[in-house]
Protein backbone atom coordinates (compact mmCIF):
# COMPACT_ATOMS: atom_id res chain seq x y z
CA UNK A 1 0.00 0.00 0.00
CA UNK A 2 1.35 3.07 -0.95
CA UNK A 3 1.31 6.52 0.58
CA UNK A 4 -0.08 9.47 -0.21
CA UNK A 5 1.88 12.23 -0.23
CA UNK A 6 -0.63 15.40 -0.36
CA UNK A 7 -0.43 19.16 0.90
CA UNK A 8 -2.89 20.10 3.53
CA UNK A 9 -3.99 23.40 4.45
CA UNK A 10 -4.30 24.00 8.23
CA UNK A 11 -6.58 27.11 9.28
CA UNK A 12 -6.72 28.75 12.13
CA UNK A 13 -7.84 32.28 13.82
CA UNK A 14 -5.69 35.30 14.60
CA UNK A 15 -5.86 38.34 16.20
CA UNK A 16 -3.96 41.48 14.24
CA UNK A 17 -2.87 44.60 15.81
CA UNK A 18 -4.44 47.52 14.29
CA UNK A 19 -0.81 48.07 12.34
CA UNK A 20 -1.14 44.56 11.13
CA UNK A 21 -4.84 44.78 10.49
CA UNK A 22 -4.57 48.07 8.43
CA UNK A 23 -1.45 46.26 6.60
CA UNK A 24 -3.50 43.45 5.16
CA UNK A 25 -6.65 45.55 4.81
CA UNK A 26 -4.28 47.51 2.22
CA UNK A 27 -2.67 44.15 0.83
CA UNK A 28 -6.35 43.11 -0.16
CA UNK A 29 -6.99 46.17 -1.98
CA UNK A 30 -3.86 46.26 -3.71
CA UNK A 31 -4.28 42.57 -4.65
CA UNK A 32 -7.59 43.07 -5.81
CA UNK A 33 -6.34 46.19 -8.04
CA UNK A 34 -4.07 44.50 -9.81
CA UNK A 35 -5.99 41.64 -10.65
CA UNK A 36 -8.47 43.58 -12.26
CA UNK A 37 -6.19 45.49 -14.13
CA UNK A 38 -4.51 42.59 -15.51
CA UNK A 39 -7.79 41.09 -15.88
CA UNK A 40 -9.30 44.38 -17.89
CA UNK A 41 -5.67 43.94 -20.01
CA UNK A 42 -6.16 40.55 -21.04
CA UNK A 43 -9.88 41.33 -21.82
CA UNK A 44 -8.67 43.77 -24.15
CA UNK A 45 -6.26 41.15 -26.00
CA UNK A 46 -8.88 39.03 -25.77
CA UNK A 47 -11.93 40.74 -28.03
CA UNK A 48 -8.73 41.48 -30.62
CA UNK A 49 -8.61 37.13 -30.36
CA UNK A 50 -5.15 37.51 -29.09
CA UNK A 51 -3.75 35.87 -25.96
CA UNK A 52 -1.84 37.47 -23.16
CA UNK A 53 0.90 35.22 -20.95
CA UNK A 54 1.50 35.23 -17.43
CA UNK A 55 4.41 36.52 -17.80
CA UNK A 56 2.95 39.21 -19.94
CA UNK A 57 0.96 40.62 -17.06
CA UNK A 58 3.73 40.09 -14.70
CA UNK A 59 6.00 42.91 -16.84
CA UNK A 60 2.66 45.11 -16.57
CA UNK A 61 2.85 45.06 -12.54
CA UNK A 62 6.34 46.34 -13.10
CA UNK A 63 5.53 49.43 -15.42
CA UNK A 64 2.26 49.78 -13.26
CA UNK A 65 3.80 50.37 -10.23
CA UNK A 66 6.34 52.92 -11.99
CA UNK A 67 3.35 55.48 -12.75
CA UNK A 68 2.31 58.32 -9.95
CA UNK A 69 -1.51 56.53 -10.23
CA UNK A 70 -0.43 53.17 -8.74
CA UNK A 71 2.49 54.53 -6.89
CA UNK A 72 0.85 52.81 -3.90
CA UNK A 73 0.92 49.24 -5.08
CA UNK A 74 4.76 49.71 -3.55
CA UNK A 75 3.73 49.65 -0.07
CA UNK A 76 3.10 46.58 0.25
CA UNK A 77 4.58 43.26 -0.28
CA UNK A 78 5.10 42.11 -4.07
CA UNK A 79 4.61 38.37 -3.49
CA UNK A 80 0.95 38.68 -2.90
CA UNK A 81 0.22 40.91 -5.88
CA UNK A 82 2.51 38.19 -8.20
CA UNK A 83 0.23 35.09 -6.84
CA UNK A 84 -3.22 37.38 -7.75
CA UNK A 85 -1.49 37.14 -11.10
CA UNK A 86 -1.07 33.53 -11.08
CA UNK A 87 -4.52 33.24 -9.72
CA UNK A 88 -5.62 34.74 -12.42
CA UNK A 89 -3.86 32.72 -15.16
CA UNK A 90 -4.79 29.54 -13.58
CA UNK A 91 -8.80 31.17 -14.01
CA UNK A 92 -7.76 31.23 -17.53
CA UNK A 93 -6.18 27.94 -18.00
CA UNK A 94 -9.68 26.73 -16.73
CA UNK A 95 -11.43 29.02 -19.02
CA UNK A 96 -9.44 27.74 -22.28
CA UNK A 97 -10.00 23.97 -20.97
CA UNK A 98 -13.85 24.37 -20.63
CA UNK A 99 -13.74 23.92 -16.99
CA UNK A 100 -15.59 27.07 -15.77
CA UNK A 101 -16.85 30.93 -17.27
CA UNK A 102 -15.01 33.45 -18.04
CA UNK A 103 -12.48 34.92 -15.32
CA UNK A 104 -14.94 38.19 -13.83
CA UNK A 105 -14.09 41.15 -12.00
CA UNK A 106 -13.40 41.18 -7.84
CA UNK A 107 -15.98 43.56 -5.84
CA UNK A 108 -15.10 45.42 -3.57
CA UNK A 109 -18.01 44.55 -1.52
CA UNK A 110 -18.37 40.83 -1.98
CA UNK A 111 -15.15 40.04 -3.09
CA UNK A 112 -12.92 37.23 -1.22
CA UNK A 113 -10.71 39.62 1.08
CA UNK A 114 -7.71 37.39 1.04
CA UNK A 115 -3.58 37.48 0.24
CA UNK A 116 -1.38 34.55 -0.30
CA UNK A 117 2.49 34.79 0.60
CA UNK A 118 5.12 32.42 -0.47
CA UNK A 119 7.88 31.60 1.28
CA UNK A 120 10.09 34.49 0.85
CA UNK A 121 7.62 36.47 2.10
CA UNK A 122 6.98 34.80 5.41
CA UNK A 123 9.12 33.74 8.22
CA UNK A 124 7.35 30.82 10.44
CA UNK A 125 10.07 29.98 13.10
CA UNK A 126 9.61 27.96 16.68
CA UNK A 127 5.48 28.09 15.97
CA UNK A 128 5.76 32.14 15.48
CA UNK A 129 4.46 33.41 11.99
CA UNK A 130 5.53 36.38 10.59
CA UNK A 131 4.54 38.05 7.53
CA UNK A 132 6.71 40.42 5.02
CA UNK A 133 6.48 44.50 5.81
CA UNK A 134 5.41 43.47 9.42
CA UNK A 135 8.21 43.18 12.23
CA UNK A 136 5.28 41.29 14.73
CA UNK A 137 4.37 38.15 14.25
CA UNK A 138 0.97 36.98 13.83
CA UNK A 139 -1.28 36.08 17.03
CA UNK A 140 -2.98 32.58 16.28
CA UNK A 141 -4.73 30.37 18.13
CA UNK A 142 -3.55 27.14 17.62
CA UNK A 143 -6.25 25.07 17.54
CA UNK A 144 -4.75 22.45 16.55
CA UNK A 145 -0.95 21.47 16.18
CA UNK A 146 1.05 21.44 12.76
CA UNK A 147 2.67 18.09 11.68
CA UNK A 148 5.93 17.56 13.47
CA UNK A 149 8.96 19.06 11.28
CA UNK A 150 7.19 20.55 8.98
CA UNK A 151 6.85 23.80 7.17
CA UNK A 152 4.51 25.65 5.53
CA UNK A 153 5.22 26.33 1.85
CA UNK A 154 2.28 29.09 1.26
CA UNK A 155 0.46 31.05 3.87
CA UNK A 156 -3.08 32.63 3.36
CA UNK A 157 -4.60 35.24 5.07
CA UNK A 158 -8.31 36.11 4.69
CA UNK A 159 -10.85 38.33 6.34
CA UNK A 160 -14.53 36.88 6.29
CA UNK A 161 -17.61 38.96 6.11
CA UNK A 162 -18.38 38.85 10.07
CA UNK A 163 -14.44 40.47 10.22
CA UNK A 164 -12.86 37.64 11.81
CA UNK A 165 -9.19 37.32 10.43
CA UNK A 166 -7.94 33.50 9.66
CA UNK A 167 -4.52 32.06 8.46
CA UNK A 168 -4.31 29.02 6.35
CA UNK A 169 -0.88 26.93 6.41
CA UNK A 170 -0.31 25.00 3.43
CA UNK A 171 1.68 21.61 4.64
CA UNK A 172 3.13 18.29 2.93
CA UNK A 173 1.56 16.17 5.62
CA UNK A 174 3.30 13.02 6.58
CA UNK A 175 0.13 11.63 8.42
CA UNK A 176 -2.41 10.91 6.04
CA UNK A 177 -1.71 7.29 5.10
CA UNK A 178 -4.29 4.78 3.41
CA UNK A 179 -6.52 3.11 5.51
CA UNK A 180 -6.85 -0.50 5.81
CA UNK A 181 -8.68 -1.97 2.97
CA UNK A 182 -12.36 -3.17 2.96
CA UNK A 183 -15.17 -5.09 1.19
CA UNK A 184 -17.61 -2.36 2.46
CA UNK A 185 -19.37 -0.25 0.10
CA UNK A 186 -22.18 2.27 0.49
CA UNK A 187 -24.36 4.36 -1.73
CA UNK A 188 -25.57 7.30 -0.54
CA UNK A 189 -28.43 9.12 -1.67
CA UNK A 190 -29.14 12.76 -0.58
CA UNK A 191 -31.71 14.43 -0.33
CA UNK A 192 -33.95 17.22 2.16
CA UNK A 193 -35.82 15.42 4.32
CA UNK A 194 -33.16 13.35 5.39
CA UNK A 195 -29.71 14.49 4.44
CA UNK A 196 -28.42 11.19 3.66
CA UNK A 197 -29.77 8.12 3.26
CA UNK A 198 -27.26 4.65 2.73
CA UNK A 199 -27.93 1.39 1.31
CA UNK A 200 -27.48 0.01 4.83
CA UNK A 201 -30.83 1.22 5.74
CA UNK A 202 -29.25 4.03 7.57
CA UNK A 203 -31.47 7.57 7.45
CA UNK A 204 -29.01 10.91 8.58
CA UNK A 205 -31.22 13.23 9.20
CA UNK A 206 -31.04 16.64 8.02
CA UNK A 207 -30.22 19.31 10.57
CA UNK A 208 -31.65 22.32 8.99
CA UNK A 209 -29.12 24.67 10.40
CA UNK A 210 -30.39 28.14 7.98
CA UNK A 211 -33.83 27.03 9.51
CA UNK A 212 -32.57 27.01 13.00
CA UNK A 213 -31.64 30.71 12.87
CA UNK A 214 -34.13 32.10 10.10
CA UNK A 215 -35.57 34.16 12.81
CA UNK A 216 -33.04 35.54 14.25
CA UNK A 217 -31.85 36.12 10.76
CA UNK A 218 -34.74 37.83 9.69
CA UNK A 219 -34.68 40.19 12.59
CA UNK A 220 -30.92 41.44 11.35
CA UNK A 221 -31.95 41.64 8.13
CA UNK A 222 -34.67 43.88 9.20
CA UNK A 223 -32.65 46.13 11.56
CA UNK A 224 -30.22 46.23 8.26
CA UNK A 225 -33.11 48.06 6.29
CA UNK A 226 -33.93 50.22 8.30
CA UNK A 227 -30.46 51.92 8.56
CA UNK A 228 -29.62 54.42 5.67
CA UNK A 229 -28.22 52.92 2.97
CA UNK A 230 -23.99 54.29 2.95
CA UNK A 231 -20.50 53.73 4.62
CA UNK A 232 -21.96 55.07 7.83
CA UNK A 233 -20.75 52.97 11.32
CA UNK A 234 -24.76 52.26 12.13
CA UNK A 235 -24.81 50.53 8.78
CA UNK A 236 -21.54 48.52 8.78
CA UNK A 237 -22.26 47.22 12.67
CA UNK A 238 -25.92 46.23 11.37
CA UNK A 239 -23.98 44.80 8.31
CA UNK A 240 -21.59 42.59 10.40
CA UNK A 241 -24.34 41.28 12.76
CA UNK A 242 -26.27 39.47 9.37
CA UNK A 243 -22.79 38.09 8.09
CA UNK A 244 -21.94 37.03 12.16
CA UNK A 245 -25.36 34.67 12.23
CA UNK A 246 -24.13 33.51 8.62
CA UNK A 247 -20.89 32.89 9.53
CA UNK A 248 -22.12 30.53 12.65
CA UNK A 249 -24.77 28.86 10.04
CA UNK A 250 -21.86 27.78 7.99
CA UNK A 251 -19.40 26.59 10.77
CA UNK A 252 -22.43 24.40 12.10
CA UNK A 253 -22.75 22.91 8.63
CA UNK A 254 -19.21 22.55 7.82
CA UNK A 255 -18.53 21.09 11.03
CA UNK A 256 -21.85 18.12 10.28
CA UNK A 257 -20.52 17.40 7.29
CA UNK A 258 -16.38 16.93 8.03
CA UNK A 259 -17.97 14.55 10.54
CA UNK A 260 -20.49 12.86 8.38
CA UNK A 261 -17.54 12.23 5.27
CA UNK A 262 -15.02 10.85 7.78
CA UNK A 263 -16.75 8.36 9.37
CA UNK A 264 -17.84 7.49 5.01
CA UNK A 265 -14.50 7.02 4.07
CA UNK A 266 -13.06 5.47 7.48
CA UNK A 267 -16.17 3.01 7.28
CA UNK A 268 -16.26 2.37 3.59
CA UNK A 269 -13.69 1.49 0.29
CA UNK A 270 -15.74 2.38 -1.77
CA UNK A 271 -18.76 5.25 -1.78
CA UNK A 272 -21.35 5.86 -4.53
CA UNK A 273 -22.87 8.87 -4.90
CA UNK A 274 -25.47 10.61 -7.77
CA UNK A 275 -23.80 13.40 -10.20
CA UNK A 276 -26.17 16.10 -9.21
CA UNK A 277 -25.93 19.36 -10.81
CA UNK A 278 -26.53 21.92 -7.74
CA UNK A 279 -26.14 24.86 -9.78
CA UNK A 280 -29.66 23.75 -11.72
CA UNK A 281 -31.19 22.39 -8.50
CA UNK A 282 -30.43 26.44 -7.04
CA UNK A 283 -33.00 27.41 -10.02
CA UNK A 284 -35.53 25.97 -8.24
CA UNK A 285 -37.31 28.73 -6.64
CA UNK A 286 -38.99 26.69 -4.13
CA UNK A 287 -36.73 24.23 -3.05
CA UNK A 288 -32.90 26.48 -3.42
CA UNK A 289 -33.43 27.76 0.05
CA UNK A 290 -33.14 24.13 1.42
CA UNK A 291 -30.86 22.71 -1.34
CA UNK A 292 -28.46 25.45 -0.68
CA UNK A 293 -28.72 24.51 3.38
CA UNK A 294 -28.27 21.14 2.87
CA UNK A 295 -24.76 21.85 0.53
CA UNK A 296 -24.65 18.89 -1.58
CA UNK A 297 -21.99 20.10 -3.46
CA UNK A 298 -19.73 20.32 -0.61
CA UNK A 299 -20.40 17.19 0.74
CA UNK A 300 -19.60 15.88 -2.69
CA UNK A 301 -16.15 18.16 -2.40
CA UNK A 302 -15.19 16.81 1.32
CA UNK A 303 -16.07 13.51 0.23
CA UNK A 304 -13.61 13.07 -2.96
CA UNK A 305 -10.20 14.67 -1.38
CA UNK A 306 -10.73 12.56 2.08
CA UNK A 307 -10.84 9.37 -0.40
CA UNK A 308 -8.08 10.66 -1.94
CA UNK A 309 -5.88 10.75 1.47
CA UNK A 310 -6.96 7.61 2.71
CA UNK A 311 -6.93 5.29 -0.43
CA UNK A 312 -10.65 5.09 -1.19
CA UNK A 313 -12.91 5.05 -3.77
CA UNK A 314 -15.69 7.64 -4.93
CA UNK A 315 -18.13 6.75 -7.88
CA UNK A 316 -20.99 9.14 -9.42
CA UNK A 317 -22.90 7.83 -11.22
CA UNK A 318 -25.25 8.90 -13.87
CA UNK A 319 -27.52 11.78 -12.55
CA UNK A 320 -30.28 11.06 -15.12
CA UNK A 321 -30.34 6.92 -13.54
CA UNK A 322 -33.98 6.42 -12.24
CA UNK A 323 -32.78 5.01 -8.78
CA UNK A 324 -35.41 6.39 -7.06
CA UNK A 325 -38.26 4.54 -9.53
CA UNK A 326 -36.62 1.20 -10.15
CA UNK A 327 -37.29 -1.87 -7.78
CA UNK A 328 -33.82 -2.62 -6.25
CA UNK A 329 -35.55 -6.77 -5.59
CA UNK A 330 -36.74 -7.30 -8.69
CA UNK A 331 -35.48 -4.18 -11.15
CA UNK A 332 -39.00 -3.13 -12.18
CA UNK A 333 -38.98 0.47 -13.38
CA UNK A 334 -42.62 2.35 -12.22
CA UNK A 335 -43.68 5.19 -14.64
CA UNK A 336 -44.52 7.60 -12.62
CA UNK A 337 -42.84 8.65 -8.54
CA UNK A 338 -44.02 11.97 -7.45
CA UNK A 339 -41.79 13.80 -4.90
CA UNK A 340 -44.42 13.35 -1.41
CA UNK A 341 -44.55 9.37 -2.38
CA UNK A 342 -42.09 8.12 0.52
CA UNK A 343 -42.83 4.51 0.64
CA UNK A 344 -44.00 2.41 -2.13
CA UNK A 345 -44.73 -1.31 -3.19
CA UNK A 346 -43.62 -2.70 -6.19
CA UNK A 347 -46.02 -5.87 -7.65
CA UNK A 348 -43.32 -8.66 -6.67
CA UNK A 349 -44.60 -7.69 -3.00
CA UNK A 350 -41.49 -5.66 -1.93
CA UNK A 351 -42.59 -2.35 0.03
CA UNK A 352 -39.55 0.20 -0.52
CA UNK A 353 -38.32 3.54 1.22
CA UNK A 354 -38.19 5.82 -1.49
CA UNK A 355 -34.70 7.13 -0.47
CA UNK A 356 -32.89 3.82 0.83
CA UNK A 357 -34.25 1.72 -2.25
CA UNK A 358 -32.47 4.84 -4.37
CA UNK A 359 -29.23 4.48 -2.37
CA UNK A 360 -29.36 0.59 -3.02
CA UNK A 361 -29.82 1.09 -6.59
CA UNK A 362 -26.95 3.82 -7.09
CA UNK A 363 -24.83 0.96 -4.80
CA UNK A 364 -25.40 -1.46 -7.31
CA UNK A 365 -25.16 0.68 -10.93
CA UNK A 366 -22.10 2.40 -9.18
CA UNK A 367 -20.41 -0.82 -8.50
CA UNK A 368 -21.29 -2.86 -12.08
CA UNK A 369 -19.93 0.07 -13.68
CA UNK A 370 -16.97 0.01 -12.24
CA UNK A 371 -16.47 -3.81 -12.40
CA UNK A 372 -17.05 -3.37 -16.09
CA UNK A 373 -15.08 -0.54 -16.47
CA UNK A 374 -18.43 1.71 -17.74
CA UNK A 375 -18.14 5.12 -17.72
CA UNK A 376 -19.73 6.50 -15.43
CA UNK A 377 -19.12 9.81 -14.80
CA UNK A 378 -20.89 11.91 -17.57
CA UNK A 379 -19.07 14.88 -19.83
CA UNK A 380 -19.52 17.72 -17.89
CA UNK A 381 -20.50 21.33 -20.29
CA UNK A 382 -18.91 24.36 -19.69
CA UNK A 383 -21.46 26.25 -16.89
CA UNK A 384 -24.52 27.77 -19.14
CA UNK A 385 -24.10 25.55 -21.85
CA UNK A 386 -21.60 27.49 -23.89
CA UNK A 387 -18.05 26.52 -25.29
CA UNK A 388 -15.09 28.90 -23.80
CA UNK A 389 -14.53 30.43 -26.92
CA UNK A 390 -18.08 31.37 -27.34
CA UNK A 391 -18.50 33.24 -24.26
CA UNK A 392 -18.44 36.56 -23.95
CA UNK A 393 -16.12 38.35 -21.90
CA UNK A 394 -18.11 40.27 -18.29
CA UNK A 395 -18.47 44.04 -18.07
CA UNK A 396 -16.20 45.49 -15.69
CA UNK A 397 -16.65 46.26 -11.97
CA UNK A 398 -17.19 50.14 -11.24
Amino acid sequence: MQSVHVKRAFKYRFYPTDAQADELSRTFGCVRKVYNLALAARTEAWTRQERVSYNQTSAMLTAWKKTEEFTYLNDVSSVPLQQALRHLQAAFTNFYGKRSRYPRFKSRKKSRKSAEYTASAFRFRDGRLTLAKMAEPLDIVWSRALPAGVSPSTVTVSQDYAGRWFVSLLCEDPSLQPLPGTDAAVGVDVGLHHLLALSTGEKIANPRHERRDRARLARAHQQLARKAKGEGANRAKARRKVARIYARIADRRRDHLHKLTTRLVRENQTIVIEDLTVRNLLKNGRLARAIGDAAWHEFRSMLEYKAHWYGREVIAIDRWFPSSKLCSACGNLQVAMPLHVRTWTCHCGTTHDRDVNAAKNILAVGLTASVCGADVRPQRSTPGGQSAMKQKPPRREP
